[in-house]
This record gives C-alpha cells, structure tokens and sequence, in this order.
C-alpha cells in the first residue's frame, strides 16, 4: 500500500505506535544465522529503484535469486534480486496487460510461471475487478521484455482489498487472501485461470489481518503475515487447519512479503522502504493437520485448535489494541488526503 507524506501529528502516531506494538508483543532481535549458503541468509535490497518492495518468490532456477516488485505507480516491472549481493540482476518488463494498479504479491507456480498479483485496492473495495498477470520465469538472468497473460478476477461475495497471492506448489491453484481491518478471507481460483472471461475467486475460509503469504515448497503448509506477526498453517485439502502456530516474524514496520527458500528450510520477510532488508527466520518442525501443536512460551496453555483459523493472531495485550487503532486511524486520515 503506497501511503503520501504524513503529517507531523501522523508521524508521530506511527512511531507512538511502532514503539507501543513492539514492546506489547516482546519482539525478539533477529535471530544471528550461522554462516551458511546465500539463498538462507538475510539481505538488503540495493537498487535504488525498489522503493516499495511488497511481495518476495524464491527462483527455483536462479540459485540465492529473488523475485520481488514495487508496490505502485512503477510500471509494469519485476526485479530479479541477488541474495549474496542485493543488487539486482534482471528487470523484466511486462507487455501485452494493461497498466498495473496496485501490484502487490508474487508467487511462484510448480507450472515455472510467475503470477504477479495486482490486487490492492487502496481504495477499500471499490474496483469491481483485479488482474493476475503470468509469465515463465526466465532462464537467463538479465533486462528483458516478455509477454504476459492477463487474467481478470473477481470475488464471489463482492470487491474488496488484498495483499496477498499464494500459487499452491502441487495443485498450481491460486489463492488470496483479502486484507480487512476485523475478519480476512482466504479466496480460492478456479482449477485453471482463463484469460478469455472472468475468474471468479470464492472465500473458503476466515484468516487474520494479512499482507503477505507462502506456502511451504512441499505444499504441506501455508504461512500468512500481517504487520505485527506471522502464523504457519498445517494445508489438508485445499484448506488451511487449526489456528496454526506463531512464527518468530521480525519487526520490520511497513513488513509486506514473505516467502520460502526453495529447500524450505527458511522463511525470507521483506518490507517496503529503500533499502529494505530482507530478513531470514529458520523454520521450525510444524503441526501436522489434524495434530494439536504444544503451546509457545507465552501462548496460552491448553489451548485447543478450531477447524479454521480464527480470524485473529491471537489475542493481544490492550496496548497492542490502542496501537492498531492509532494504526488505522492513521492510514484513514492519509487515504482521505490522497483522495
């Protein structure tokens, strides 16, 4: 979501609630890996162009090598980022679709194709339709200029805003995730996307406040992230199990992306900003579906999963509570200055 300018008073809500959202959920430095390949190892973005990086995919052909894009206002572009490096190894132009909106996730199909999701809508559900665009993932690594098909999606229960994209590894379905304020939806695509009408995406299940999600490259498990958190979900036919079990996310403020490396060993989040970093979280052992997984420290105990996920990252000190408002409040006052 690309926000104007704050104002001074706006400011200082964010870093108010920076500061409140930090300390309510006690976040952990990030974790100090030990020296190991580059493709599992944190990063920060160089290209002074990448200035909103809002969606990560692991390249399964370009070893250490990530996908990633602006959010908006950039043009129909995808950066081919160099984890050993940072610095960027390919754009790729995109023709044959008409002027990206607000792109804001890739993902990576068992098709070898990259599905870029312009679904943001920053104006809260008013665009009647979103595009998915595909293109094969190239080859060699460098500037070029593809064709790209363009699918038209709509949703089953009405327009609304998304950050997220999810193409799962084994069924080569697409799935997003919508982002809301109180209760998310996970939307399903139909089995093969058609650039020759509308593809209808239909809500299967309740997820949280979410910017950006993964699935496992086995495609036993899907990852969601909101600002403040992250969750990883047992996947059982075609659907997310339990309330799943918290991921150690960094703190990253404005964090927009998140995605595994090709062995799944790592989850890599991103954030938008210049310079971004791009930081590493090692995966740990997740619940199987069906299985209760052992309370965090910190979790509450005996707490039992629900046959779906709630809806929420669980529930949150009152200060986290304020904090989110002065959040929201915040990207309001902003949304209405920019309109």
């Amino acid at each position: 979501m690309r926000l104007s300018k704050p104002s001074a008073a706006a400011s200082a809500a964010v870093a108010v609630t920076t500061a409140v959202a930090a300390a309510a959920l006690a976040v952990p430095p990030v974790p100090a890996l030990a020296a190991g390949s580059p493709a599992t190892s944190s990063f920060t973005i160089s290209d002074p162009r990448i200035k909103e990086s809002s969606g990560l995919a692991a390249s399964r052909i370009h070893p250490g090598v990530y996908w990633t894009h602006n959010d908006s206002d950039d043009g129909p572009y995808i950066y081919a980022v160099d984890s050993a490096t940072g610095r960027t190894v390919a754009r790729v132009t995109l023709k044959g679709i008409g002027t990206p909106r607000d792109v804001e996730a890739i993902s990576l199909g068992p098709d070898g194709q990259l599905y870029v999701g312009d679904i943001g809508d920053n104006r809260n559900g008013t665009w009647d339709h979103v595009w998915i665009y595909r293109f094969p993932e190239p080859r060699q690594l460098g500037d070029v200029t593809v064709e790209a098909a363009q699918f038209t999606v709509k949703y089953a229960d009405g327009a609304r805003n998304a950050e997220a994209l999810m193409v799962h590894p084994v069924t080569g379905r697409v799935y997003i995730a919508s982002k809301d304020e109180n209760k998310g939806g996970l939307y399903e695509g139909p089995a093969e996307l058609t650039t020759g009408g509308t593809n209808v995406f239909r809500r299967v299940a309740a997820v949280p406040w979410v910017t950006d999600g993964a699935f496992s490259p086995d495609g036993t498990r899907l990852t969601l992230r909101g600002y403040f958190t992250a969750r990883t979900y047992p996947w059982k036919d075609g659907l997310p199990v339990g309330e799943g079990e918290r991921v150690d996310a960094p703190w990253q403020g404005q964090a927009e992306s998140v995605t595994y490396t090709p062995d799944g060993s790592t989850l890599m989040f991103g954030a938008e900003g210049e310079g971004s970093r791009v930081i590493a979280v090692p995966v740990t052992a997740a619940p199987s579906a069906g299985s209760s997984a052992s309370p965090k420290p910190g979790s509450p105990a005996g707490a039992s999963p629900a046959t779906q996920p709630t809806g929420s990252f669980g529930k949150g000190a009152l200060v986290l509570v304020g904090g989110l408002i002065l959040v929201f409040g915040t990207k309001r006052l902003l949304r209405r200055r920019r309109t």
